[in-house]
């Protein structure tokens, strides 16, 4: 959206009034309409366009998913720590595993495996996009490594999120390869 002050401004939320610019969400194509001087033309108009406009982005989707995590724990439909996924896993309530960016490669790879045992081969999302501290802070505790989302409107909530923030820093087709998904359908 371009702001009072003709500046470029993201809506993330697509609720500003007034006229605005869609693009792909992907930090190398905001970083390439930057570069390009993109908005102005877009707007028809000189615009203000920070240099940090695409790090910006992704902070703020970044910021979005965790707050979305932490309704997600307060309503109960977040477990943490390994043993914990484990016993949900072996129940069945796991809609996605989250797995701290930092974390020990063998630990996330023990818990993927649970998942598709859990569900009979398919597997299930795996969160990777947010590290240690930033999960301890958006769920109130600390040294978060592992955590699985339970099935509930606020669990789907953050998936949809962290999906987003992650297909965003790593670019659609990145994301695609990634979780295993067709890029024509995006």
């Amino acid at each position: 959206m371009l702001g009072p002050d003709d500046a470029v401004v993201p809506d993330l939320k697509e609720k500003l009034p007034g006229r605005g610019v869609w693009l792909t969400a992907a930090h190398e194509t905001i970083a390439e309409a930057v570069k390009r001087k993109a908005f102005g033309r877009a707007f028809k108009a000189q615009v203000k366009v920070q240099e940090a406009l695409p790090d910006r982005v992704g902070d703020l989707l970044a910021e979005a998913a965790l707050r979305a995590l932490s309704l997600a724990n307060k309503a109960g439909e977040v477990v943490f720590g390994h043993s914990k996924v484990e016993e949900a896993l072996s129940k069945g309530r796991v809609i996605a595993v989250i797995h701290a960016s930092d974390a020990a490669e063998d630990g996330c790879r023990k818990l993927d495996g649970k998942a598709r045992a859990s569900t009979q081969g398919r597997g299930l999302p795996s969160i990777c996009a947010f590290t240690a501290d930033e999960l301890g802070l958006a769920s109130g505790r600390s040294n978060v490594i592992h955590a699985a989302l339970i099935q509930g409107g606020a669990a789907r909530k953050f998936l949809a999120a962290a999906e987003r923030a992650a297909r965003y820093r790593q670019g659609i087709s990145a994301f695609a390869d990634n979780y295993g998904l067709d890029t024509d359908q995006e």
